[in-house]
């Protein structure tokens, strides 16, 4: 008797990756729709108009425009105002130095005028001699210095120079009490008078520092001649700084 022979059957499935991967798709696309769908109806049921946000939004970007456009009109006009204002300060400025160069001719003048004035006044006088014409104190370059203008003038009409030496010292007071100060203590010991020589008139300037605490309050000017017999000229002046 022979042995059975069973044939068993292979069944071969074919599997198709791609269709599992569509469903999936399919089925968040959907998933997404039902969510959105959702969302807008609740923000509708809110009484979310979309269509009215979306109008004001125009408005806004065309409010915001017409806002930023003004802004740089605005800028641009600061600009131009700033630009005059410049040009207006800088003529200002301009203007008050013309006037001070005129006020300043004007006071030379002023002064040249009563100088000759007072040559004339003085060779009307009895006889030749030395005036003290101007007098002035301005401010040094550093605290508690400052520079003596003087003006000396001759009367008539003189036939040669006339010599001699000026003295200057300063009245005032120095911790409570009187207290003079002589050219040489002026100028730290280096003078005790100047030589002035000069015919009609001259211009003399001289630095002098003052020591600390002390508060000035008049100036001495005295004019030696080396003529005999010829007494010193001596005027005080009140000190006043300019």
């Amino acid at each position: 008797m022979s042995p059975t022979v069973r044939t068993q059957t292979l069944v071969v499935r074919t599997y198709v990756p791609w269709r599992r991967t569509i469903l999936i798709a399919v089925t968040g696309a959907v998933a997404i729709f039902v969510l959105y769908f959702f969302y807008e109806w609740g923000r509708y049921d809110a009484g979310y108009d979309r269509m009215a946000v979306s109008q004001e939004r125009v408005e806004q970007k065309v409010a915001r425009e017409r806002l930023e456009k003004a802004n740089r009109e605005l800028r641009t006009r600061l600009a131009e105002l700033d630009t005059v204002r410049i040009g207006r300060a800088r003529e200002q400025a301009e203007v008050a130095r013309s006037i001070g160069e005129l006020q300043a001719q004007v006071a030379r003048q002023t002064q040249e005028l009563a100088f000759y004035r007072g040559i004339v006044a003085q060779g009307a006088s009895s006889g030749p001699g030395i005036a003290i014409q101007q007098v002035r104190i301005s401010p040094g370059e550093e605290a508690g210095h400052f520079k003596i203008h003087l003006s000396l003038v001759r009367s008539g009409r003189p036939d040669d120079a006339t010599n001699g030496s000026l003295r200057l010292s300063v009245d005032g007071e120095m911790s409570g009490l009187a207290s003079t100060l002589s050219l040489a203590q002026l100028t730290g010991g280096g003078q005790r008078d100047l030589p002035i020589t000069f015919r009609y008139f001259e211009n003399f300037d001289q630095d002098i520092a003052l020591p600390s605490g002390f508060r000035p309050e008049r100036l001495t000017v005295e004019v030696r001649s080396s003529r005999r017999g010829v007494d010193p000229l001596t005027q005080t002046f009140l000190w006043a700084v300019n």
